[in-house]
């Protein structure tokens, strides 16, 4: 049998020039529903102290095929509707594992 290794995402989402209040609240609202996916261990959204426009989302998960379902599930259709409505300035998202 093979061994779970955990792995966690880290994105970088920048706000367009005066959206970062709806981006956060838009972000936040992505807390629950994820939390509650299978295989997640934590999850936050987070607001950089130096750039009020730059949000930090993480999330941690136990093993890879939860993150990918994560990635493939509805709850994350939040991230077109943003971009389509020009919300996002740009997202840079990296993943790690132990």
């Amino acid at each position: 049998m093979s061994q779970r290794q955990p792995v966690t995402h880290l994105a970088f989402i920048r706000a367009s020039n005066g959206r970062s209040a709806e981006l956060g609240a838009r972000l936040r609202d992505l807390l629950e529903p994820s939390l509650r996916m299978p295989g997640c261990l934590a999850f936050k959204v987070q607001r950089s102290q130096a750039d009020d426009d730059l949000w930090l989302l993480s999330g941690s998960w136990c093993d890879q095929q939860a993150m990918s379902g994560y990635f493939a599930s509805p709850t994350l259709d939040l991230f077109g509707e943003l971009v389509q409505a020009q919300v996002v300035a740009s997202l840079d998202l990296h993943t790690f594992s132990d």
